[in-house]
């Protein structure tokens, strides 16, 4: 009977040892990180090798669209995600009853106004169409461009970033806004309504080969404070390797990078700006 509870006993010590098996050898941290492709994920990338000198093994998932990366978020396949904006953020949350939160912020991706056939804000003809995002939480951002450039003149009662389409109280040009399309296929409808302003996000312009600076009509300024943050869910805010990531994502090294390789349409934010909460 006593040789039995021995082995029973190395058995289940041998079990324990399986079990504890996905850590690394060197006792790293490793965390799993959802970004868009462009620009999220070659950031990412680049800081990879910033994070193995700290002890933390990154793992990136790329994502194609805004919603699944903060449901896999919420659900625990991902340890934080890095893609959208507070606006964007607060509405998801708004939404679903997700507890996650922003970090910290990393850079600001200028929203641009694209056209085929259109080549100055004054040459836009009378009733043009303006196809944008479904997305609720970007529509006050994209009306408060349009106001900006003298297009439209918005409710002075409603807060800018909470417009909507209904809100517009002046609109010279009888300019038609279409809020019904994927942010995803808005670079497709930038090569097929020739004769329309598209507003796409940064990060689907990059990917179809635009420029924000050579291509869009017009933009945002680098003052915009659409931040795209790293978030986390709640639980997990004072994680230090997820705060690490963050560290390194404001770090000289990785703002440099965003300079050097998105040409104005990746503006670092750094540690100047507190993440909002």
């Amino acid at each position: 009977m006593k040789k039995f509870l021995v082995l029973l006993a190395i058995a289940f010590v041998l079990f324990l040892a399986a079990c504890g098996g996905n850590d690394s050898d060197d006792g790293s941290n490793e965390i799993t990180v959802g970004a868009s492709s462009v620009p999220h994920a070659e950031i990412l990338e680049e800081a990879k090798p910033l994070l193995e000198e700290e002890g933390i093994t990154l793992n990136i998932e790329e994502y194609q669209d805004y919603v699944l990366p903060n449901d896999d978020l919420d659900n625990g396949t991902l340890d934080a995600n890095y893609f959208q904006h507070i606006p964007y953020l607060e509405q998801t949350v708004e939404d679903t009853g997700y507890e996650i939160e922003s970090i910290g912020d990393i850079h600001v991706e200028p929203m641009g106004v694209y056209s085929k056939n259109i080549s100055s804000t004054e040459d836009i003809p009378e009733g043009t169409e303006v196809i944008l995002s479904n997305s609720i939480a970007e529509h006050g951002r994209i009306l408060s461009l349009f106001e900006q450039e003298g297009l439209i003149t918005l409710d002075e009662s409603v807060e800018k970033s909470a417009a909507t389409i209904d809100d517009i109280v002046e609109n010279p040009k009888n300019l038609t806004f279409s809020p019904d399309y994927e942010p995803a296929f808005l670079p497709e409808l930038y090569e097929s309504e020739e004769d329309a302003l598209v507003v796409i996000n940064t990060n689907y312009a990059i990917g179809a080969g635009l420029s924000l600076l050579e291509d869009a009509l017009f933009t945002e300024g680098e003052e915009s404070e659409y931040f795209n943050v790293i978030a986390v869910r709640s639980e997990d805010k004072d994680n230090e390797a997820l705060n690490k990531l963050v560290d390194v994502l404001q770090s000289e090294e990785i703002q440099n990078f965003m300079i050097e390789n998105y040409e104005g349409a990746v503006v670092p934010v750094g540690d100047e700006n507190e993440s909002a909460e």
